[in-house]
C-alpha cells in the first residue's frame, strides 16, 4: 500500500512539473510601463502575466509553458520600435502583444508586417489594422475599433434626438483617428457638427475651446481623447456654466476619470465594454461568466484592483493572449500558420466582446459587444 501512495505521488509530481521541463514558447510583450501611458500600459502587463500565469497552470500550449517577455515602451513610439526588433531579431517570439498606444503601434506595424510575425495589439485607434496605412496582414488587435466605438455612442445621441453636437479632440494619433470616424459617420445617424475644437493630450486648461463652444449652442459635446485630458474637460465645462450633456470615448471608462473629474463629472456618458456594466448583464449573456472569472482573478487572486481599479482597458491583454494560445495549440509557432489560425478565429467570448476575425477585420467586434454607460453616484451604471 505504501509503495502505490508513494508511486502515486511521483506520477502526481511528474505531471505538475512536465510543463516546466519542456521548451517554452516566447512571446513579446510591451506597454507603457512609464510615461503619460503608463495607467493604461502598466495594469495591462499585469494582466498579461495573471493570464500567462492561468495557462501555464492549466497545462500551457500542449504541455509547453508560455514565456512572456516583458519591455517597456516608455510610451515612446521610437522606443517601441526598438523593442519589436529585439523580440523578433534576438528574442525569437513566436508572437507579440502590445503596445499601448495607436502612436506605438503605428511605428511597429512596418516592423512586424515585414519580419511576418503576428502581434496582438492593445490599441484603441484603427490605424494599424487599415489598408490606408499599408498591409495588416499580420497584425490584430482586441480593444473595439474606433469607428465601432462611434457608432455605438452615435446610435445612442439619436436615439435621445441629440443631433447638433459640439466636437472637441486630442491631437495625437488616437484623438486624430477618432476626428476621421466622427465626421465621415455623421451624416449617417443624421448629427452636425456645429462646433470643433482640438486641444493638446498634455493640456491642462480647455475653457478657451469650451467658450467658444458654448457660443454655438449644441445640444451635447463629444470629446475624443485618453488620459486626463478627457477629465479637465469635465471639469472646464462646468467652470464655463456649459449645462449640457457630455460624452466621451470608450477609452475613458476609468474609475480615475470620476477621481480627477470629481462632481463635475456626474451624468457623463461613453461607449464601454461590458466589463463596465457586468452586475446589470443578463445571465444568459455569454460574456457574464468570463467577466466575472476575470474579475475574480484581477480582484480576488491577484488583488490588482488596489492599486488599478478594473476599467474598460482591464481586459484587453485577457483576450489577446488566449486569442495567440488558442491559435497556438492549433497551428504551433510557425509564423505563417499561426497567424492563419488567429484569423480564422470565430466565436472567441471574451472580456472585452465576442470575437469574430475575417481576412478585412482582424478586430472582429461589433456595436453589439459595447454598452453605453453613464457616472451616478460616483460610479458607472448602464446608461439610460
Amino acid at each position: 500500500m505504501k509503495k502505490i501512495v508513494v508511486l502515486t505521488l511521483i506520477a502526481i509530481f511528474c505531471l505538475s512539473t512536465s510543463i516546466f521541463a519542456a521548451e517554452p514558447i516566447k512571446v513579446g510583450a510591451f506597454f507603457a510601463l512609464s510615461g503619460p501611458n503608463a495607467h493604461i500600459g502598466a495594469p495591462t502587463k499585469l494582466v498579461a502575466e495573471m493570464v500567462v500565469d492561468k495557462i501555464n497552470k492549466e497545462g500551457g500550449i500542449n504541455g509547453r509553458p508560455i514565456q512572456l517577455i516583458i519591455g517597456d515602451t516608455e510610451s515612446d513610439p521610437a522606443k517601441a520600435a526598438t523593442i519589436a526588433k529585439k523580440f523578433i531579431h534576438s528574442d525569437k517570439v513566436a508572437a507579440i502583444i502590445g503596445p499601448t498606444s495607436t502612436g506605438e503601434g503605428m511605428q511597429v506595424k512596418k516592423i512586424v508586417e515585414e519580419a511576418g510575425i503576428p502581434i496582438f495589439m492593445t490599441v484603441g485607434g484603427d490605424p494599424p489594422i487599415m489598408e490606408q496605412t499599408g498591409p495588416f496582414t499580420y497584425i490584430f488587435k482586441s480593444p473595439q475599433r474606433s469607428s465601432t466605438a462611434v457608432k455605438k455612442l452615435f446610435g445612442y445621441l439619436k436615439d435621445k434626438k441629440l443631433t447638433k453636437v459640439a466636437l472637441m479632440y486630442a491631437t495625437d494619433p488616437f484623438g486624430k483617428d477618432g476626428v476621421v470616424w466622427l465626421k465621415k459617420l455623421a451624416p449617417d445617424f443624421g448629427i452636425t457638427f456645429v462646433a470643433e475644437e482640438s486641444f493638446g493630450p498634455k493640456d491642462i486648461d480647455m475653457t478657451a475651446q469650451l467658450t467658444k463652444i458654448k457660443g454655438a449652442n449644441p445640444q451635447a459635446i463629444v470629446v475624443w481623447t485618453i488620459g486626463p485630458a478627457g477629465a479637465i474637460v469635465a471639469k472646464n465645462k462646468a467652470q464655463v456654466g456649459l449645462n449640457i450633456p457630455l460624452f466621451q470615448c470608450h477609452g475613458q471608462p476609468d474609475p480615475t476619470y470620476i477621481q480627477l473629474a470629481g462632481k463635475a463629472s456626474e451624468g457623463d456618458r461613453m461607449p464601454a465594454t461590458k466589463l463596465m456594466a457586468v452586475g446589470q448583464l443578463k445571465d444568459d449573456d455569454p460574456q457574464k461568466k468570463v467577466i466575472q472569472e476575470f474579475i475574480k482573478l484581477y480582484t480576488d487572486q491577484y488583488k490588482f484592483d488596489k492599486q488599478f481599479p478594473i476599467n474598460t482597458h482591464s481586459g484587453y491583454a485577457w483576450d489577446a493572449i488566449y486569442i495567440v494560445t488558442n491559435a497556438l495549440k492549433k497551428a504551433g509557432t510557425d509564423p505563417k500558420k499561426l497567424r492563419e489560425a488567429i484569423e480564422q478565429t470565430k466565436g472567441y467570448v471574451g472580456v472585452s466582446g465576442i470575437y469574430n476575425i475575417t481576412p478585412q477585420d482582424h478586430n472582429g467586434l461589433d456595436v453589439d459587444s459595447m454598452v453605453i454607460v453613464q457616472v451616478k453616484d460616483g460610479k458607472f451604471v448602464l446608461a439610460d
